[in-house]
């Protein structure tokens, strides 16, 4: 993971419904604190702060047809484009939603500019000590300005980028930013069936929530949970990736993969790491609990 210098580095916002974040090594725990789905789900409402793109967004193209069908076709741009960066302590991806205040000076002067504009920003991780270079754009879909000029948002995630140049680091960072995205690899591995391999993540996921949710004593819910909704393996590769709250070093990584069999690959041995790590923990438990005390 490539990361830009230390004085690029701004830590502005409070972001909500953010967990402290531990090293990479504590996935398998991280996971257990933070069960799967703590991401809200994109509002459907049409106030006056709603903003519709001009395009179709990144997540509808993918998505709106079944996984059975073939994706759509996407338009490249491989020239660079300016973008305002905002670095923070978590990994954004596209079709994922994230809630955010603004409070700090430089980043409400981004806010007045982007609402003159397209309403899209940069979000890059930031460590604390740099940023990372690939990062994921946000695009504000709701937005509410309170009388001491804060703002709250709600985000969307759509393309992602890697940033080529710094043009200016103040009042706040911009860069020139090129698109990223997901390309088949030269030689594919044997085996390697999209489709196949994010059934495999799907039910690995099952398995996590069911035994995760039965560690911490809340009921199991009935019939098959459809964790898929129809999305294509990309982004569901994405979606899977942002339930990985607590992880933000294994969640760059994947953000930065090229492709998507490698990423859903990568997911389904951390799931698999987790769910054995779990079952373990389910049997221990049950080992010591009251009624199989003698």
């Amino acid at each position: 993971m490539a990361l830009l210098p230390h004085h690029f580095l701004h830590s502005p916002t409070t972001v909500h419904h953010h967990h402290p974040q531990s090293p990479s090594s504590h996935l398998n725990s991280q996971l257990i604190k933070n069960p799967y789905f703590t991401l809200s789900k994109p509002s459907s409402t049409s106030s006056k702060h709603f903003y519709r793109p001009k395009t179709q967004s990144f997540a509808a193209r993918c998505s709106s047809s079944s996984p059975s069908s073939p994706p759509p076709e996407r338009p490249v741009a491989n020239d660079l484009v300016e973008l305002p960066l905002f670095p923070l302590p978590l990994v954004l991806f596209p079709g994922a939603v994230l809630p955010l205040q603004i409070f700090e000076f430089r980043y409400r002067i981004m806010m007045h500019t982007l609402l003159q504009t397209d309403l899209r920003f940069g979000v890059v991780f930031s460590d604390g000590g740099s940023v990372a270079d690939v990062g994921c754009v946000g695009e504000v879909v709701k937005h509410e300005r309170l009388v001491d000029d804060r703002f709250f948002l709600i985000c969307k995630g759509q393309e992602r980028f890697r940033v080529s140049r710094v043009l200016r680091s103040k009042p706040y960072l911009v860069a020139e930013v090129s698109w990223l995205e997901d390309r088949p690899p030269p030689r594919p591995a044997e085996g390697d069936d999209l489709e196949a391999l994010a059934a495999e993540v799907e039910n690995y996921m099952r398995d996590v929530i069911r035994i995760s949710n039965r560690l911490n004593g809340k009921p199991e819910k009935e019939g098959v949970m459809d964790l898929r909704r129809n999305l294509f393996p990309t982004p569901f590769s994405f979606f899977v990736g942002s339930t990985f709250e607590g992880a933000p070093r294994e969640q760059q990584a994947l953000l930065e993969l090229e492709d998507t069999s490698a990423r859903l690959r990568r997911e389904r041995d951390t799931l698999r790491n987790t769910l054995n790590y779990l079952t373990a923990a389910s049997a221990v438990k049950d080992a010591f609990s009251p009624s199989n005390s003698s």
